[in-house]
């Protein structure tokens, strides 16, 4: 399912226009980006937790010539299903 997928079936299920649909889910991703950029955590309670890792520096390799190459450390957003959503993906308990 892409964006505009996402889109049609939010303005179906939720008897609202697709524009109100891409208003509200761009709001929606633009506040979790805004939350996790402050280092907070987004907590949607039965479907997961939106966090931020951060990983080391390490040495890599460059793949085309086998050299050694430094990778800066980073922060990469993460997301941790919650168990109702885990448990309905896997057929689990619903």
């Amino acid at each position: 399912m892409n964006k505009a997928e996402l889109i049609d079936k939010i303005a179906k299920d939720a008897g609202i226009t697709k524009t109100q649909a891409n208003e509200a889910l761009d709001c929606f991703t633009n506040s979790v980006v805004a939350s996790l950029k402050k280092g907070d955590r987004v907590t949607l309670v039965g479907f997961g937790t939106f966090s931020v890792s951060e990983r080391s520096a390490r040495n890599g390799r460059n793949p085309q010539t086998g050299e050694v190459i430094k990778i800066k450390a980073r922060k990469v957003p993460k997301f941790k299903a919650g168990k109702e959503f885990s448990g309905k993906i896997s057929g689990g308990k619903k």
